[in-house]
């Protein structure tokens, strides 16, 4: 009677939780503040984690945000709208910058100018424009496909319709932001929670009438697809959007150096509260086009932009306790559980404190009065405290110089790059040996990017490990389905159901499977790197038989950490019989590098000394982009030697003993149709 009475309690919680999120995300017509919102998602969450029999698809513990609408046809961008990194001290922009120079072979003397646009917090969008004519508007969506909004952005008096102008591209894609003003979102308050949800909702409108009636906002700030665009850089692109009919920020500056970007930052901060627009950050890109394209992406942001955010708002509350946590790759995170408050219309309950050097500098204790900041997305941290309201009882923390899962000795490991020890203090098992990774490895296993079994959640892991029904990867593979049958909360169809899902992601790519192993260091990109350079799950297993992994710094985008971390992962007896049997169980399909058929097809190159304005990163991309591989070693596989200044003698010789071509800069950018 008890458990149906919970039951009962927690599936009225979800139908509420429900009908709030398809009003909030969906309708963009929230029906209650952010914090009440929160605040039932955590009562759910609660019920869940005491009442391990509780569990509902539509729990916010398994969906995020809301399904796309199927109102609007969706449409594949040509060019992919991406995201940017952030930034939020001068330490994160020198960082950027100093990753530029580097990319591009440069020193710090080398001035880069940047274009600063402060961002707009609306809702992205991109016009198609055809011999100057308004032909379709898309949403962000995914990044790689929108909805088509043609109807609903033609109704923006911002966005030209016709473009007259003799100099206007032949074809391209402006991008920008839709928003509303603050003046005129007073009129529209009761409707909708903030601006952003009213140019959301407003856009989203099954009739193109009713978004009219909206006084909705169009800035134009950059461009996805273009075919004709006789444009050097972004500053002057961002005078001929005005010149071409379209609005941008009055706030854009071009500047030079991270100093100046800084104090521009500053300025507009303080204007913030006088501006009739919400911003939350300002976008740094770099100025010249050509270094744009020289630069390119990494995984899904661009290398020569990020967006510098602003602080958001802060609260005063209590510290009632200071608690460990331990992530799958060992790292123990101290965490202050405060008295909840609201920040920004979210209930806050957890605040971040880094690590032990962060506890120390500030000198944070339980019991202590502190202010809690939340910039944007990032987890909730400690600013300051207040020492004056410490009580007198107060105890300085300790932080554990054992792990509190296994025992083992923690400690902080030096940085063969930095030449430093970590900040962060470390358990020193190998991963399946505490309870705390292994749990956090496993979850890793079976998350959305990994294998992603669909119903095998978080919650999920911790109650099998708790039932010890898992204690390895291969594990999840072996369940004992008539045992989980009779749990509370499960039944036959549910079991069924865990099978099926469970039996259908056998079948996995070998980028997935290598980033499923939660190898330290090695994300869904770098995941993506390996299996490119492997090609098959059998040479990737290799490794722990030829040790050749010095090799792997051949790869462009992996270092010197991440081989010392797969060296790490091969070398330990447990995750080498994980392996094993997972080999047994599953079909790890090899990687199929589609061929180009570029300039470089089918050539085999190798770098040897330094060359001139271009480092090696680059001069590796370039081999790649035009279908060609560069080696480690000089073999008759080798086609070509490429030798820059003070080369290694050996590798030269050996190359000319094999008649193997030899060529200088100047003639390698020959053959790309460049010059130095």
């Amino acid at each position: 009677m008890q458990n149906e009475k919970i039951k009962k309690d927690y599936l009225e919680k979800i139908k509420r939780f429900k009908d709030y999120n398809r009003n909030y995300y969906h309708k963009s017509r929230p029906l209650v503040t952010d914090a009440e919102f929160d605040r039932l998602k955590i009562e759910i969450l609660d019920l869940e984690k005491k009442y391990k029999f509780l569990s509902s698809s539509n729990s916010p513990s398994k969906i995020v945000g809301f399904k796309p609408s199927k109102n609007f046809k969706k449409v594949e961008h040509k060019v992919p709208m991406l995201s940017l990194g952030n930034a939020f001290s001068e330490e994160d922009l020198l960082n950027f910058e100093k990753r530029i120079l580097n990319f591009i072979s440069q020193n710090k003397n080398f001035e880069i100018f940047y274009s600063a646009e402060p961002k707009i917090d609306g809702i992205s969008a991109s016009l198609n424009y055809k011999n100057g004519k308004f032909t379709t508007g898309l949403s962000r969506g995914d990044g790689k496909e929108g909805e088509d909004i043609t109807d609903n952005l033609a109704t923006i008096k911002d966005i030209p319709k016709n473009i007259l102008s003799k100099d206007f591209p032949e074809e391209i894609d402006i991008r920008g932001e839709v928003f509303i003003q603050n003046s005129d979102f007073e009129k529209l308050k009761e409707k909708f929670a903030n601006p952003r949800n009213a140019a959301s909702g407003s856009l989203r409108q099954k009739n193109s009438k009713d978004t009219k009636k909206i006084p909705l906002k169009f800035i134009a700030y950059t461009f996805g697809f273009e075919k004709g665009l006789k444009i050097e850089n972004q500053f002057e692109y961002l005078k001929k959007l005005n010149e071409w009919g379209f609005k941008t920020n009055p706030l854009n500056k071009l500047i030079k150096g991270v100093k100046d970007l800084m104090i521009n930052y500053s300025e507009i901060e303080k204007k913030r509260a006088e501006l009739d627009f919400d911003i939350d950050g300002i976008v740094y890109k770099v100025n010249n086009f050509h270094l744009q394209k020289r630069l390119g992406n990494v995984a899904n942001a661009p290398r020569w932009a990020i967006a510098h955010k602003f602080s958001s708002n802060k609260a005063i509350s209590k510290i009632l306790s200071i608690e460990i946590q331990i992530g799958r790759t060992g790292a123990l995170t101290p965490v202050a559980k405060i008295k909840p408050i609201s920040i920004g219309g979210v209930l806050v309950s957890n605040a971040t404190l880094h690590n032990e050097d962060e506890i120390n500098r500030k000198d944070i204790r339980a019991g202590d009065t502190v202010t809690v900041e939340r910039a944007g997305d990032v987890i909730p941290h400690i600013l300051s405290v207040d020492i004056k309201k410490r009580p007198k009882n107060s105890l300085k923390f300790k932080f554990p110089n054992k792990c509190p899962s296994c025992g083992s000795k923690t400690v902080k490991e030096f940085n063969i790059i930095t030449k430093k020890n970590d900040a962060v203090r470390r358990c020193t098992s190998e991963g399946y040996e505490c309870e705390k990774i292994s749990i956090e490895k496993l979850k890793h296993f079976v998350s959305k990017e990994a294998f992603n079994i669909d119903g095998f959640g978080k919650k999920i892991v911790e109650n099998f490990w708790k039932l010890k029904l898992i204690r390895l990867p291969q594990d999840i593979f072996q369940l004992d389905f008539n045992k989980i049958e009779n749990l509370d909360g499960w039944g036959k169809q549910s079991v069924a159901n865990l099978k099926y899902s469970i039996e259908q992601k056998k079948n996995i790519s070998l980028d997935r499977f290598i980033y499923s192993l939660g190898i330290r260091h090695i994300g869904l990109e770098n995941a993506k790197l390996l299996s490119k350079y492997f090609k098959s799950f059998s040479k990737f297993k290799s490794l722990s038989e030829n040790n050749k992994y010095d090799e792997l710094l051949n790869i462009d985008g992996i270092g010197e950490t991440q081989v010392s971390s797969v060296q790490n992962f091969f070398s330990n007896k447990i995750n080498m019989d994980v392996l094993e049997k997972l080999q047994k169980i599953l079909i790890i399909k090899n990687t199929l590098i589609e061929k180009k058929g570029g300039l470089l097809n089918n050539q085999k190159f190798m770098l040897t000394g330094k060359l001139s304005g271009i480092s090696r990163a680059e001069a590796k991309s370039l081999i790649e982009e035009n279908s060609g591989t560069t080696i480690s070693s000089v073999s008759k596989k080798l086609d070509y030697l490429i030798v820059g200044e003070k080369p290694t003698k050996k590798k030269v010789e050996s190359a000319k003993q094999l008649k193997i071509k030899i060529l200088d800069q100047e003639q390698f950018l020959k053959m790309l149709n460049k010059t130095s």
